[in-house]
């Protein structure tokens, strides 16, 4: 092998590597960005004596959530999607009317957006027991949603998976427990939500 042979063989080598780091740098780049706006939608509950209360959504990511789907369960009857009409039909179901904001017609959800989906307000015990059982032993909620690339199918679920909340009863608010039934590694893989336990 003369030395004309030897150099065009290494011109080759050096090609093919800087084409594969330049591949790996770009997929780097493209998942760095992913991840730069990638929305963490959360649904959570607060009930407070006197207070707004009910059923939270909150965006804590660093980018706008697009939802692309939604499906609310009650006591396994499945309602539909959380839009306008679905939500009117199960609040016409409760003694006392809640208010609502609805997922209807694939809104995006902006940065620390924060807003309560079901609520009563002011909240007291005796008056909105039945809300207070809706939303704590009957009601399911699931949100699918994406970032601003779009294709990444996360989902967002009320009362989270591996997750079980203790029961309310009568008058009294038990404290809320949470037990673990999945590690956060693994939520985090299937796009779910890390646990926040509440304060009893």
């Amino acid at each position: 092998m003369d030395a004309n042979t030897v150099i065009a063989v290494c011109g080759v080598v050096i090609a093919v590597a800087s084409l594969g780091v330049s591949a790996y740098v770009a997929r780097a780049t493209r998942k760095h960005n992913r991840l730069s706006v990638r929305p963490l939608l959360g649904l959570t509950t607060a009930f407070p004596v006197g207070g707004t209360a009910g059923l939270r959504l909150t965006n804590s990511g660093l980018g706008p959530a697009r939802i692309i789907g939604s499906k609310m369960t009650v006591a396994d009857e499945d309602m539909g999607e959380f839009d306008r009409p679905h939500v009117d039909a199960l609040r016409d179901r409760l003694a006392v009317r809640p208010h609502a904001a609805t997922l209807g017609g694939q809104p995006f959800l902006d940065t620390d957006y924060r807003q309560f989906l079901l609520s009563v307000d002011p909240y007291d015990l005796s008056e909105h027991r039945e809300f207070r059982q809706l939303i704590e032993g009957r009601l399911r909620l699931e949100i699918r949603y994406e970032s601003i690339y779009g294709g990444e199918g996360f989902t967002a679920v009320y009362p989270q998976r591996g997750l079980i909340l203790a029961p309310y009863e009568g008058n009294r608010p038990r404290p809320q427990v949470w037990t673990w039934r999945a590690s956060q590694a693994d939520l985090l893989i299937r796009g779910d939500l890390r646990p926040r336990p509440v304060p009893g």
